[in-house]
């Protein structure tokens, strides 16, 4: 039986994995979206390819991450690699630290903030324009 991919979970994981919200994830992608319509997208089964390129842009992960990535044979590769090796399962550890990733991610948490500060003083600035024309 073929295991079907369930595209909105792909991006829900890859979004949280990220740390973002999905306020933020709804700014990035624009005026027409919101935390609500983040939230159903994430419920579908499958999504229109348009719209997995703006949360490609947005994420910053390819397309196909979304489309292909199946968690139940990444916990196989995973699981076979602990099994099966133990000089894989020491690379593994000795090369990834928890803690550089988490700073990592803080400093994307950062620039993302900031850019959303950026836009939003943009948009002051356009709309004072508007107001005083």
């Amino acid at each position: 039986m073929e295991q079907k991919i369930h595209q909105g979970k792909n991006i829900k994981r890859f979004r949280e994995m990220l740390g973002i919200k999905q306020e933020a994830l709804a700014f990035d992608l624009g005026e027409d979206w919101n935390q609500k319509k983040i939230s159903m997208l994430e419920q579908k089964d499958v999504i229109e390819e348009d719209m997995l390129k703006q949360i490609s842009a947005a994420l910053r992960i390819p397309v196909e991450a979304f489309q292909n990535f199946d968690e139940e044979q990444a916990v196989n590769i995973i699981s076979n690699t602990f099994t099966n090796s133990d000089s894989a399962v020491g690379f593994i550890i000795n090369n990834h630290n928890p803690l550089d990733k988490i700073i990592q991610l803080h400093d994307e948490k950062i620039a993302l903030y900031e850019r959303m500060l950026k836009e939003k003083d943009d948009m002051m600035e356009r709309l004072e324009k508007l107001i005083n024309k």
